[in-house]
């Protein structure tokens, strides 16, 4: 039986774990980057929590695939 609580469990094609990447919604953001200027992206697991947030969108990619997860636009 696959555990669904561990992202590890759900490999991707690749055999990495997916994370997905979309820019966050302002206000779930602490209040110190509420007001920081630009967009802000988000890395999720498979469960939706919530794993690094990065000023750049190609940072956020590089910082996934660094981390041995492959990384997914969502819109």
């Amino acid at each position: 039986m696959t555990d669904k609580t561990n992202p590890k469990a759900f490999p991707a094609a690749s055999g990495q774990p997916i994370v997905y990447v979309r820019e966050a919604q302002r206000e779930t953001l602490p209040d110190e980057l509420k007001r920081a200027p630009g967009p802000i992206y988000a890395l999720h697991d498979e469960a939706g929590n919530q794993l690094a947030l990065t000023p750049d969108r190609k940072l956020a990619f590089a910082l996934a695939r660094r981390n041995d997860f492959e990384p997914h636009s969502v819109h």
